[in-house]
């Protein structure tokens, strides 16, 4: 997790639940402000955050704001921009610095109009500028749309048992191991070919793959690391554009799986150990700074992977997960991550 003061130093910023009426007109008395270099960017999951269509946000006016342009996806839109030196000269010429309120002041009263607000820390654009990025993805409900073990649940007649056991342990109510096992019991009997089937139903969530590819041309490299099933991402991972996988294997006997997994269960301490490994042994390269780690998880078992990384990001995320984020995006889309790092 990004320890040099990520978004989560502000606390105007943070995206738990407030009262963002009485946040946006409160002033933010004693807390630092952004430092100069880093990126912001301000979207809404709306037409209305379209340049043509709706209010510029009042951060982009700000005079620490620069080199502010419009970013878009398939059903998001909304600006970036870089902060500047509080006393560096400006150019434009309708703001002077006297009298101007803080760039966190008009970030929280764009958050009050609805806009959602990402903060890249300076020294992560800073390596970025040098570095490739190494993307740490979970799989179920992240990089992909669906949770693959309510999909094969679902042949068995028991997808209502299994979502609720998800559900219950992707809120860190129950431990992750156990309630694996008690999942994949339920899944007992089910021919091999089945997999393939539900392979074909997940459907990559909007903008992971141009994510992904935007990564991979700017030399960066892209890992999974799922409590799902090493069978279901063997099919996925080209669809996906994935380099490096790591998941549990359903045990199958005579073409029919047995209701077990096999070997050690990739629970939050596998996945976060996962992620150390691929920082070693990806995240070391021949440019002279070190990979930027991204994680991006949505549940409690994506805990220590999201803290480990350089810039951890809660994605619709379960409310065990969110506070040890540095990011809590709350679309659909994976887009503004790749906004966020400058692609």
């Amino acid at each position: 997790m990004a320890t040099n003061q990520s978004w989560k130093s502000f606390p105007a910023l943070q995206s738990c639940e407030q009262n963002v009426g009485e946040l946006a007109g409160r002033e933010l008395a004693g807390v630092s402000d952004i430092p100069a270099g880093s990126r912001i960017v301000l979207y809404r999951s709306d037409s209305a955050a379209e340049t043509a269509d709706g209010p510029r946000p009042v951060a982009c006016q700000h005079p620490r704001a620069r080199h502010v342009e419009p970013v878009a996806g398939p059903g998001w839109a909304g600006y970036r921009f870089v902060v500047a030196d509080q006393g560096q000269d400006h150019q434009t010429e309708d703001h002077d610095e006297e009298g101007t309120a803080s760039l966190e002041s008009a970030l929280s009263g764009d958050r009050a109009e609805g806009f959602h607000v990402a903060v890249l820390p300076a020294d992560l654009v800073q390596r970025l500028n040098t570095a490739p990025v190494v993307l740490v993805f979970d799989v179920d409900s992240t990089l992909i749309q669906q949770e693959v073990i309510e999909l094969l649940a679902a042949h068995a007649g028991r997808e209502a048992e299994v979502a609720e056991v998800t559900e219950r342990a992707m809120r860190g109510e129950i431990d992750f191991s156990q309630s694996l096992h008690h999942r994949v019991a339920a899944l007992a009997g089910l021919p091999r070919q089945v997999i393939a089937e539900v392979a074909q139903l997940a459907t990559p969530t909007t903008g992971a793959t141009n994510l992904i590819n935007a990564a991979h041309a700017h030399g960066g490299t892209a890992c999974a690391v799922s409590g799902g099933f090493t069978q279901v991402l063997q099919i996925l991972r080209h669809r996906l554009g994935l380099d490096e996988f790591r998941a549990n294997t359903l045990e199958i006997v005579d073409d029919r799986l047995t209701g077990a997994v096999v070997g050690e269960v990739v629970d939050a301490t596998v996945k976060g150990q996962q992620l150390t490994r691929w920082r070693e042994t990806l995240g070391t390269t021949d440019q002279p700074t070190a990979a930027v780690v991204v994680a991006i998880g949505d549940g409690a078992n994506d805990m220590q992977m999201v803290q480990r990384a350089d810039y951890g990001i809660a994605f619709n995320a379960k409310p065990a997960l969110r506070p040890h984020a540095d990011l809590e995006l709350d679309i659909p889309s994976l887009d503004p991550v790749r906004a966020l790092l400058g692609y």
